[in-house]
């Protein structure tokens, strides 16, 4: 199904389209969920990987590194392209919205938060910093150029974020 949005988009996601690329007839796409705003909440509710690979170097820098280049090979795979279709259905349905929200969304801040959380206990930012606005600036960033600008994604990004914003403003805090 991810495949079939990612490809085709919202507008292109059929139970033609999804019957197809599972190899199954259309009957048995209908037997378990009657409509596509159905499918998409019972894949965003089932799909998503509890554990997300949370580095754990020791360092904060580091980390966020890590965490920043992780996010944009999923922005450029297969999911990303999904996600990227998904967002419009999302803004204009509550319980889509809702399903992401506890879904991706809920996974990632939860490996967020993990990062951010260690690099407290090591004394790197206060507990403020981890809380702020700051530590939202370099998915930020990701997110706008990867939905709206096009702006570049890639390593040397991901360090200018880390080296010239992200870690500047977690440590004045």
């Amino acid at each position: 199904m991810l495949e079939v949005l990612g490809r085709e988009g919202y507008a292109g996601l059929t139970m033609d389209a999804v019957a197809l690329a599972a190899g199954v007839g259309k009957a048995t796409i209908y037997r378990r969920w009657s409509s596509k705003a159905e499918l998409l909440l019972g894949v965003l509710d089932g799909s998503v990987e509890d554990d997300l690979p949370v580095p754990d170097t020791g360092d904060l820098r580091e980390d966020l590194v890590a965490l920043l280049t992780t996010t944009l090979e999923l922005m450029d795979g297969p999911s990303g392209r999904a996600t990227r279709s998904l967002l419009a259905a999302v803004v204009g349905d509550p319980a889509l919205a809702e399903a992401y929200r506890r879904g991706p969304l809920a996974s990632w801040g939860r490996a967020w938060a993990t990062v951010l959380d260690r690099a407290v206990c090591r004394g790197e930012i206060s507990a403020e910093a981890a809380a702020s606005a700051a530590a939202e600036v370099g998915p930020a960033v990701l997110t706008v150029r990867w939905l709206v600008t096009g702006g570049p994604l890639d390593a040397d990004v991901v360090t200018e974020l880390v080296d010239g914003a992200m870690m500047p403003l977690l440590r004045a805090r």
